[in-house]
């Protein structure tokens, strides 16, 4: 599998194409990262250093990567965070792109907006574009349960309502939907879930919950569920393997006190997870 990631890059520490390329060559795939910046470290720190990339440049390396010949081989186009608004326009041009090159491609999107603690984090006039332009675009997206309600103006709250949300999301354009940090008023105290859906089907899993906030952990669980989901065909089967893999990424980086993902110490967990957690189907 050969996958083309448009993200963010860190010098210090894994956000972006910085966490997602690693746990992907571990499992077997070819990764094509293209930067959208290219930083000291993530925004979270309050101080950075390094570029934002403009999309020119962008454009650009996608073009030299393009004459090499390697759009047909593409598999996926991948896309996180996205800091501008120029930066749409270059993923939606690459994605018709690759598929023209291989139309058995897809484009997995997630759509990085903010969370339920935090609300809105991107510049205002991205999360309208990603729900006007981008996602209607994509095959697969990975969004919250806070931008799910976004994308779709609902509010998914119990699982009938998330439910009901995801099919509003598949409705806009994406077949597959990958909703990460559901928290369902009737789940277990301690826990948290996740929940995929596509046309055969909609499955949820539970794990403890574990107390810290992991930046980049999203960027993790967006690119092992899409190559997981492209391999097998299974949104459970990925599903399974996803959260194991991060649950177990997630429990390592807080028994460390590390604030960053101790994501190259993980890698044993996205080669062999353990598949600790039963998925179930609720559709």
């Amino acid at each position: 599998m050969k996958v083309l990631s448009i993200q963010s890059a860190v010098a210090y520490g894994h956000v972006g194409n910085s966490a997602a390329v690693f746990p992907l060559q571990r499992i077997g795939v070819e990764v094509m990262p293209v930067y959208t910046v290219n930083f000291s470290n993530h925004t979270g720190y309050g101080a950075w250093g390094g570029p934002m990339i403009s999309p020119d440049d962008v454009r650009a390396v996608i073009a030299g990567v393009e004459d090499r010949g390697a759009f047909p081989q593409i598999d996926v186009v991948l896309s996180g965070y996205q800091g501008g608004e120029g930066i749409a326009d270059v993923i939606l041009d690459t994605v018709a792109r690759v598929k023209a090159a291989n139309p058995d491609a897809v484009y997995a999107c997630d759509p990085v907006m903010g969370n339920a603690k935090s609300g809105c984090f991107v510049a205002p006039a991205i999360p309208i574009l990603l729900r006007e332009r981008v996602v209607p675009a994509a095959d697969i997206i990975t969004p919250n349960q806070f931008e799910l309600g976004f994308l779709t103006e609902t509010d998914p709250t119990d699982l009938d309502s998330t439910l009901a949300s995801v099919d509003a999301a598949r409705a806009m354009g994406p077949r597959t939907v990958l909703v990460t940090s559901v928290e369902r008023p009737e789940r277990p105290d301690g826990t948290i879930e996740m929940l995929a859906a596509d046309d055969t089907g909609a499955w949820i899993v539970r794990t403890p919950h574990i107390p810290m906030k992991a930046n980049g952990s999203g960027d993790v669980t967006a690119a092992l569920f899409t190559a997981h989901y492209r391999s097998t065909g299974s949104a459970a089967e990925a599903l399974a393997r996803t959260t194991s893999s991060v649950f177990d990424l997630l429990t390592r980086t807080h028994e460390s006190g590390e604030r960053e993902l101790q994501l190259v110490e993980s890698q044993e967990a996205y080669a062999h997870p353990r598949m600790q957690f039963t998925v179930e189907q609720v559709r």
